[in-house]
C-alpha cells in the first residue's frame, strides 16, 4: 500500500502520530533538543490526552518559535515555499511551517490535512539536504509508490513514514512506542546530516 493510501485510511491517532513523527525527525532544523516534542507524544497514549493536545502544542511552539510570519518567505499558489536562499533555508522554512500548521484541535479531519502536508514537507526536506540527487520528478510520485532512482535520504524517510503508519494501523496504541523509536532514529540521521553540512560551510 502506498503512503498516500495509508494516510487516507489512518484513524485520528495514526494521523496525529504520522504528522508528529515527521515533525520530530525535522526538529534539528528548528534548533530543538530531542525531548522538546515529548509532551505531545505522551498525550497520544490515550484518548484523555486529546483535550490537552492544544495546550501542549502551544507550549512547544513557544519553545521552538514556531509561528510562521510573512517575513519568513512567500508561497506560490500551491503552498510551496518560494525562497531566494539556499536549500538549507528552504528546509528550515518547511520545518517551521509543519509546526505552525499543526491543528490545535485533535480531530481526524484537521489531522489528516496536517499529516499529509507534513509527509510532503518532510520528504522535501530530506530531498533538499540529501547530498545525492533524487532522480524522481516529485516527492508526490514517491508517496504514490513510484520509487525508482530514489536518493538514500529520501528513501529512508519514505520508509519511516510508511512504517509509522503501519505500526499504528496494525497495533493501535501499542504501536506508539515503536513509532517513536523509528522517529528517533530518523531524527539522529537528520541531525548528523545537518551537522556535516554545517561543518563543510565552516
Amino acid at each position: 500500500m502506498s503512503l498516500v493510501e495509508l494516510i487516507g485510511q489512518a484513524d485520528e491517532r495514526g494521523l496525529a502520530v504520522s504528522g508528529l513523527a515527521c515533525l520530530d525527525r525535522c526538529v534539528p532544523l528548528l534548533g530543538g533538543d530531542d525531548e522538546v516534542l515529548r509532551p505531545l507524544w505522551a498525550g497520544l497514549a490515550d484518548d484523555a490526552g486529546a483535550a490537552e493536545w492544544g495546550e501542549r502544542l502551544e507550549q512547544v511552539r513557544g519553545k521552538l518559535g514556531g509561528e510562521f510570519g510573512a517575513g519568513d518567505g512567500e508561497a506560490d499558489a500551491g503552498g510551496s515555499a518560494v525562497l531566494s536562499g539556499s536549500g538549507e533555508d528552504e528546509a528550515v522554512l518547511l520545518a517551521r511551517r509543519m509546526l505552525s500548521a499543526a491543528p490545535v484541535e485533535r480531530s481526524a479531519a484537521g489531522l489528516r490535512v496536517w499529516a499529509d502536508a507534513c509527509s510532503v514537507a518532510a520528504l522535501r526536506i530530506h530531498r533538499l539536504l540529501d547530498p545525492l540527487k533524487d532522480a524522481g520528478d516529485s516527492v508526490e510520485a514517491r508517496r504514490e509508490g513510484r520509487t525508482e532512482g530514489m536518493s538514500p535520504l529520501v528513501a529512508a524517510e519514505l520508509r519511516r513514514q510508511i512504517t509509522v503508519l503501519e505500526l499504528l494501523s496494525g497495533h493501535g496504541p501499542a504501536g506508539l512506542r515503536p513509532a517513536l523509536e523509528v522517529s528517533t532514529e530518523g531524527r539522529r540521521v537528520l541531525r548528523a546530516v545537518v551537522s556535516r553540512r554545517s561543518r563543510r560551510r565552516g
